[in-house]
């Protein structure tokens, strides 16, 4: 008898879906952005922020940012979502499937491999916790959405420690410096 091996699971599905959208626990709530009105000038502004842009390079004007989100639902590669704490939105994240993505050639990504990009949107709401608290939340209802994802991988840059400590804390370890498109980033990584 043939051994059964954990891969087989992700090889019968060569292929993936658009990435899933998580249905947190409270106090968290994720739903997905829309290119238009609150949201989009939400976003917008978060990225505006120093503490955003230095990191995210995305201090873009409005009518790009609109673009950007509507290209992003009109895809099957990247959901952008806001996530709120106690119904407060307070994170901005993107969700992407990582075989999809750069991040692809620097690691041996496989179909269902998950990608998520995210960013504390006001300075005050940061070093308070949130990330790690919801990175663990996240992370068991991507793996619960999509039960052929068996890693979920996020691409820090390497100065960002902030980010990097919060991901650690959150449950990711840290597998290799990798070079991306304009910057030099951490993989991290987080399995099933």
């Amino acid at each position: 008898m043939k051994p059964v091996s954990h891969l087989d699971s992700y090889r019968r599905h060569a292929t993936a879906d658009a990435p899933p959208i998580p249905e947190l626990t409270d106090p968290w709530q994720a739903r997905v952005a829309r290119p238009d009105g609150y949201d989009l000038h939400l976003i917008h502004r978060w990225n505006q922020a120093p503490h955003v842009a230095a990191f995210w390079r995305q201090a873009w004007p409005l009518p790009r940012w609109e673009e950007q989100l509507r290209a992003h639902l009109d895809g099957d590669d990247v959901r952008p979502l806001l996530i709120s704490w106690h119904g407060r939105p307070v994170i901005y994240a993107e969700l992407y499937r990582a075989a999809r993505d750069a991040v692809a050639g620097c690691y041996q990504a496989r179909p269902h491999d998950l990608g998520l990009t995210l960013a504390v949107g006001e300075l005050a709401m940061t070093d308070r916790g949130l990330v790690r608290s919801l990175l663990p939340r996240l992370t068991d209802a991507l793996f619960e959405a999509d039960p052929h994802c068996t890693r979920i991988v996020m691409q820090p840059d390497v100065r960002n420690m902030r980010a990097i400590k919060s991901f650690e804390a959150g449950g990711f370890m840290a597998a290799d410096e990798i070079m991306l498109p304009g910057k030099l980033a951490l993989l991290m990584v987080c399995k099933r």
